[in-house]
């Protein structure tokens, strides 16, 4: 059967620049026989895989035309949310961030208190964002619609860019508001520390891809 394996960040320049590879696999094949197959790309590089946008544990079994994602240390760290969920928003976006459209999606008359987090590019002239842009964004709504959950959020709203972001300016935003402040805060920090170990996003500085950590999969 075959299979197609997505590479990102310091693994893409290894494999010379491509993104993608196509696998034969024999049929019944094991996450970890992949893994086999392309060992010499990961060579003292610590990966987990995610399979079609989940991440995987390497007894997974795979099915033909299964998308496989080598998932480095991430940087840091659903489909399209119903429109109607005003309470959860998450986008990974090559645009520049606006605070103001942020506030707006978590405005709500039930809250008494609203708590912003801007993560900003410092001391370098600039910052280089890559990201499996469609696991990273399923994987930020995840987040957000937790803590909304967890910590009784009125909404949280989150959002990451990619590409360059110069310096002083945002790569990643995190509004929620809540009926009061210590849930307002506990929540804003739970999303940004959550985005930052498991949303497969990765960032260079300087040239170099900056060391990060390896997402902790679901037992």
């Amino acid at each position: 059967m075959q299979v197609r394996i997505r590479l990102f960040a310091g693994l893409r320049e290894r494999a010379g620049g491509s993104s993608e590879l196509e696998l034969e696999l024999p049929d019944g094949a094991r996450v970890s026989d992949a893994l086999a197959r392309i060992e010499g790309l990961t060579d003292g590089v610590a990966v987990v895989m995610a399979v079609n946008r989940e991440y995987a544990h390497a007894d997974a079994v795979l099915a033909p035309d299964d998308e496989i994602a080598l998932i480095p240390p991430v940087s840091g760290g659903s489909p399209e949310l119903d429109p109607e969920l005003d309470s959860h928003h998450a986008r990974v976006t090559p645009e520049p961030l606006s605070l103001d459209l942020l506030l707006a999606r978590v405005r709500h008359p039930a809250a008494g208190a609203v708590v912003t987090f801007l993560g900003v590019t410092r001391e370098v002239v600039e910052l280089d964002y890559e990201a499996y842009a469609e696991m990273a964004e399923a994987k930020i709504a995840e987040i957000v619609a937790r803590a909304v959950q967890r910590h009784g959020l009125c909404a949280a709203a989150a959002e990451h860019r990619v590409g360059i972001v110069p310096l002083s300016e945002p790569s990643v935003l995190v509004a929620v508001s809540a009926p009061h402040r210590a849930e307002a805060f506990a929540g804003a920090r739970e999303i940004i520390d959550e985005v930052k170990a498991q949303a497969p996003i990765w960032k260079k500085e300087e040239g170099e891809w900056v060391r990060g950590t390896i997402p902790q999969q679901e037992a």
